[in-house]
């Protein structure tokens, strides 16, 4: 059989191979993004990414910080008045814990949302007790108390606000000279009894007996002792005297310590008030009497370690009877309670912040009973 014979009996198949496109053509040339080397790369990228945990070093050193700025700051130094100055703005601190939570969370830092637990925890443990209503009821008497201001434009005004306030007791503190004759005036039809001595005074419902200055080391040094009597009560600055209650001898202190102010080179200057505070601690610590109260401007709040002398004898009405903060200064917008009412020896039932006067402070009032 010849070969051509044998192609003639075996059946031919062709099969047509598939034609590529242009846009295959193209893949082959150039495979794009998601080739072997491109994985590899997204592999270390991924590697190199730090978890949770690693993220947000920063973040979770400030929470740290700031808790141990709270739970430690009666170790901060007081040095240009640094450790006052905390402690004063002390409750506001808590607010940097929702702005550093805000950064864990848009960090996705897990160690950063852990380390607040600690400043979280601190704030809670020292202000959170203000956070509810504690008061009990309206009392057996009530005590108000109000730094009037010097520059107030309204004093006239600023006394019937507080006439009608329904308080049994008033203190006023920062009495200007010129404003005196319109403060009793305006008060005498709604208390009896008053005694002022310098710029601070008391108006009472009750009998008032046994009043006295109270030496809180205004004149220090040298220069004081060169002053007659005379012209320190000018300007004296606290009082203690007795109200005649039905149910005993109630002592009432008035007091408007020294002013703080900040200056360019010191600092946070307390110098003043630190010394006023010594020596009414040392009063109150020398008094004897069964029930006391503490009515004034401190010019600092209970938090503040230059307070510790008082605030060792006595016991707030805001803290133990109060509703919130209290915050009292200034007036316009107010950051601090550093107008205080404190007691011992009675029970306060209730503590409230009064509405705005012609002053810079608001005025503060409490219910105490036997």
């Amino acid at each position: 059989m010849t070969s051509d014979e044998k192609g003639q009996g075996r059946t031919m198949v062709q099969v047509d191979a598939p034609q590529r496109t242009e846009e295959e053509d193209a893949v082959r040339r150039d495979p794009g993004p998601s080739t072997w080397g491109e994985g590899i790369r997204r592999a270390i990228r991924g590697g190199l990414r730090p978890g949770p945990w690693k993220r947000g070093p920063v973040l979770a050193a400030l929470a740290l910080l700031l808790g141990l700025v709270m739970l430690l700051h009666a170790s901060i130094t007081d040095r240009g008045g640094l450790g006052s100055l905390v402690e004063t703005f002390l409750p506001w601190f808590g607010l940097l814990v929702p702005l550093l939570l805000a950064g864990a969370l848009w960090r996705r830092s897990a160690a950063a949302v852990v380390a607040l637990l600690l400043p979280t925890t601190v704030w809670l443990s020292l202000f959170g007790g203000l956070l509810t209503d504690k008061s009990h009821g309206d009392g057996d008497l009530t005590l108000v108390s109000h730094n009037v201001g010097a520059a107030n434009a309204d004093p006239a005004g600023t006394a019937r606000d507080l006439a009608a306030s329904g308080a049994d007791v008033l203190a006023l503190e920062e009495l200007a000279e010129q404003a005196k004759g319109t403060y009793e005036k305006e008060l005498a039809k709604t208390y009896p009894y008053h005694a002022v001595l310098g710029t601070v005074g008391l108006w009472s419902r009750l009998p008032l007996s046994d009043t006295r200055p109270v030496d809180i080391k205004q004149d220090a040094g040298p220069l004081g002792d060169t002053k007659s009597v005379d012209e320190k009560m000018g300007y004296q600055r606290a009082l203690r005297t007795t109200v005649t209650t039905d149910h005993g001898p109630l002592t009432v202190y008035v007091a408007h310590l020294g002013s703080v102010r900040v200056m360019p080179r010191g600092g946070f200057w307390t110098e003043s008030r630190d010394r006023g505070a010594q020596a009414l601690g040392e009063a109150l610590a020398a008094d004897r009497s069964e029930r006391v109260v503490l009515l004034g401007d401190l010019n600092g709040t209970t938090d503040d370690r230059a307070l510790d002398t008082i605030t060792s004898r006595l016991r707030s009405v805001q803290e133990t009877a109060g509703d919130g903060f209290g915050f009292t200064w200034p007036a316009s917008f107010p950051v601090a309670r550093i107008d205080q009412i404190m007691v011992r020896g009675v029970a306060a039932e209730s503590s409230w912040v009064l509405p705005a006067t012609g002053s810079d402070h608001l005025p503060v009032a409490a219910g105490i009973s036997w």
